[in-house]
């Protein structure tokens, strides 16, 4: 399975028209957030419209600088995993949106335990199916990063993380895990077992791809790569 990993679009549209062979190859498209330009929420809804005409099965969340309203938006667009255990050709993805509390001025600021709270829906379905395989195959993704060496850094001496979020894919080390925000903190990383990935900003033209292979009843990485248009 070949997924387009995305996030950071804030509005640049243009820019999807630039990818249709691109999405042409992905069997689906995980979309880390900020549909709209910064400060300027109202932006969002072009872009969501313009994202959704070009693949079929996208997975999305809210960044921080998409009013939480706009929540309606993309689960209107059927394309919403925030708060939510979504099951796809036997892969499970789960989502949350905004960014940390920073500057109190963006649209979608939380804490790093509300944040963390909207992937309880996964420890809610183990429970109740005993499927305690359930981590191994499911994606999270989610706008802000954890605390890491490479996707949550803003130079050399900042990195804007959670640490509850890192503490968190320690313990229950889902497959993979999406994020965006930093936009200077392009990378791909390992957690533990976890491949995490940050594709930088689409706005300037960032992506990222990510291949699972099946062999039995486990997903495996088989490969993931950091791409630029």
């Amino acid at each position: 399975m070949k997924l387009l990993v995305i996030s950071d679009l804030h509005a640049n549209n243009a820019i999807l028209d630039k990818m249709d062979s691109i999405f042409s190859q992905a069997d689906a498209v995980l979309f880390a957030g900020d549909f709209a330009e910064c400060f300027k929420p109202e932006t969002g809804k072009a872009a969501l419209e313009k994202l959704c005409s070009k693949h079929d099965s996208i997975f999305a969340v809210l960044g921080n600088c998409d009013n939480e309203d706009f929540l309606e938006d993309i689960e209107n667009a059927d394309i919403s995993i925030e708060k939510t255990l979504v099951f796809h050709e036997g892969l499970a993805l789960a989502g949350a949106g905004g960014g940390t509390y920073f500057t109190g001025k963006t649209e979608f600021e939380r804490s790093e335990e509300e944040i963390l709270s909207d992937f309880g829906i996964i420890e809610s379905s183990i429970k109740e199916t005993g499927d305690s395989s359930l981590w191994a195959k499911t994606i999270l993704i989610c706008h802000n990063p954890p605390k890491s060496e490479l996707c949550d850094k803003v130079n050399e001496s900042l990195h804007a993380g959670s640490q509850l979020f890192t503490d968190y894919i320690q313990k229950n080390q889902p497959l993979a895990v999406i994020c965006g925000h930093i936009h200077e903190g392009v990378g791909i990383e390992k957690i533990g077992n976890t491949t995490v990935i940050n594709p930088g900003p689409l706005l300037e033209g960032h992506y990222a791809w990510l291949e699972l292979t099946k062999e039995g009843d486990e997903w495996k990485v088989s490969k993931s790569e950091l791409c630029t248009l």
